[in-house]
């Protein structure tokens, strides 16, 4: 089913309409390459520490060593990487990734319940994870196929003395790391120690080979591991760069990179994109932490930032960032969630630079649409990137025409396989000609710039993270005072979204606080309920089904 790509005249000049998606056989020749290229260049800074392409190149080589000499993985075997934004994330990363291996990344803050399901689905033979998660990791082992376990501290690559300060105060006077026992766990320096006496041994890596199982949820509440292949992670950092070729310098960009590399907007529009053209990721581990990110940043001449809304809405509201060095920043790209034209236009105002917002999905690697760099805010998601095709269309795949109303559809080398073990699953979302069922609804302008209108899940966007009903409902169902639950996104100034549940009793005493202690054990942070609501009944269809947007609609109230 071929389209009309009249977004390509709106293209700004000089800008690639298609990438060489063959460039690079996988992301591990990719970075290799850079690593040959700019090797004294800095790589990724943290803390206060700097290491430079050969010190990635030298570290990740030793633990894929690690990986294939001493643990004796083999090629496609799944490696479970739990870490926030530090510097052993892309060491571990680019070990997992140039040994041959599938990369499995794992939120740190996941409940033992939904770290199990991610390590079962995946069937994951090794785990690397900070200290301070690893107690949760220890409660699920016996349940899982794990047989390695790699442990590491926040400070365990930030150099003596300082990475001695740093572990003994997040342990013992900041008491942030659970106690733990994981029996046989090997320390992620002594892994790099007994990886460096051989070299890496060449592995023959192709494009269809999978890179990552990106888990994302699903309407059915069961997260999903969407396999991404080197084929689809090179085409969308080639797509990324060909659209901010123009402006980008190469070995001389600074990166601010607080989003989470282990997610797929991070991974791909930070690492990969500005790895390739030997910038700088400045890795921030606590994002959340408003005062310490701006006084992290205040003595850094950075060059680009992505972020989420709530992040750059954040920041705008945090004393002292308007006082920070604005002077070279020339990107600002902003995703995961919709952009609010009062966040981009004071953005803008404050730090002289634009805010662009993207489109896509864990299912695209993830940049289906972008913007034009240096333009005014509109509302629109932007046009396809290079070597994308996007459509709206009905509920039988027929395209409509510009300025009506339909799913949209992406079509690119970027778009996933499928979801991992899951054939009908991945039916559902990935015709036979190719095209992604985004779930979303929009419309295109005669221009080829898109917008969405709304919403065809029920899927509840919390700060750029899928939150999905089904898996709130199914938690919360298990309580024994609980009769009935419904879940429902409903707007929220921080997060763009919150999770608001409605729940008939079965147990009158049933408090607000019953229920938010439950979630907590059982879900991480961003999909715990903002708002408890009970009801004698929930409304529903003559057929039984629950009206979600009749209690989406109704004013949110605590309980």
């Amino acid at each position: 089913m071929r389209v009309e790509k009249v977004w390509l005249d709106s293209y700004p000049q000089g800008t690639a309409k298609e990438v060489d998606v063959d460039s690079y056989p996988s992301v591990a020749r990719m970075v290799e390459d850079s690593f040959r290229k700019f090797g004294p260049r800095p790589a990724f800074a943290n803390m206060g520490r700097t290491l430079t392409y050969a010190d990635i190149d030298r570290l990740s080589a030793a633990f894929g060593s690690f990986l294939l000499d001493h643990l004796k993985l083999k090629k496609g075997d799944r490696v479970a990487i739990m870490l926030p934004n530090v510097l052993q994330y892309p060491v571990a990363l680019f070990g997992v990734l140039r040994a041959g291996l599938t990369v499995v990344n794992t939120n740190p803050m996941y409940t033992a319940r939904e770290l199990k399901h991610q390590l079962n689905d995946s069937g994951a033979s090794a785990i690397v994870v900070l200290d301070n998660f690893a107690s949760v990791v220890q409660e699920v082992l016996p349940e899982t196929k794990v047989r390695a376990v790699v442990t590491t501290a926040l400070g365990d690559m930030l150099g003596f003395p300082k990475s001695v300060i740093t572990n003994f105060v997040v342990r013992h006077v900041r008491k942030m790391v659970p106690d733990y026992d994981i029996q046989g766990a090997i320390r992620f320096n002594d892994a790099l120690r007994r990886g460096a006496g051989s070299g890496l041994a060449k592995v023959d890596l192709g494009p269809g080979d999978i890179a990552f199982l990106q888990y994302t949820g699903g309407t059915t509440g069961v997260a999903k591991g969407a396999m991404l292949t080197h084929r689809n992670m090179v085409a969308n950092m080639l797509q990324v760069g060909a659209w901010f070729g123009p402006a980008i310098r190469e070995g001389e960009e600074v990166m601010v990179t607080a989003l989470p590399l282990y997610h797929i907007f991070a991974l791909t529009c930070n690492c990969l994109v500005f790895m390739n053209v030997g910038g700088l990721n400045v890795l921030i581990t606590n994002p959340r932490d408003m005062a310490g990110f701006v006084k992290e940043i205040s003595g850094l001449k950075f060059t680009g930032i992505t972020g989420v809304n709530t992040l750059f809405n954040g920041l705008l509201n945090t004393p002292g960032f308007d006082q920070v060095d604005f002077s070279r920043l020339h990107m600002s790209f902003g995703g995961g969630m919709a952009v609010q034209r009062a966040v981009a236009e004071r953005w803008n105002k404050v730090t002289g630079c634009s805010l662009v917002e993207g489109y896509g999905m864990t299912e695209s690697a993830p940049v289906a649409t972008v913007n034009i760099l240096g333009g005014e805010f509109t509302g629109s998601i932007g046009v396809p990137a290079p070597s994308t095709e996007l459509s709206i269309q009905d509920d039988d795949g027929a395209i409509k025409p510009a300025g009506e109303i339909g799913e949209i559809c992406i079509r690119g080398p970027q778009v996933m396989r499928g979801y991992w073990q899951r054939p009908e699953e991945t039916t559902k979302v990935l015709s036979a000609d190719g095209w992604l069922r985004t779930g979303d609804i929009g419309r295109m302008d005669e221009r080829g710039f898109f917008y969405i209108v709304d919403r065809k899940k029920d899927m509840i966007l919390v700060s750029g993270f899928n939150v999905y009903p089904n898996e709130i409902e199914d938690v919360i169902a298990t309580h024994p005072g609980v009769l009935e639950v419904a879940a429902v996104g409903v707007p929220d100034d921080k997060s763009g979204e919150a999770v608001k549940v409605v729940i008939v009793k079965k147990d009158p005493a049933l408090t607000a606080d019953d229920i938010r202690a439950h979630c907590k054990a059982e879900l991480t942070g961003y999909k715990q309920p903002r708002f408890i609501e009970f009801r004698d009944a929930l409304p529903k269809t003559n057929v039984g089904k629950i009206l979600r947007r009749e209690l989406r609609d109704s004013p949110p109230r605590s309980g």
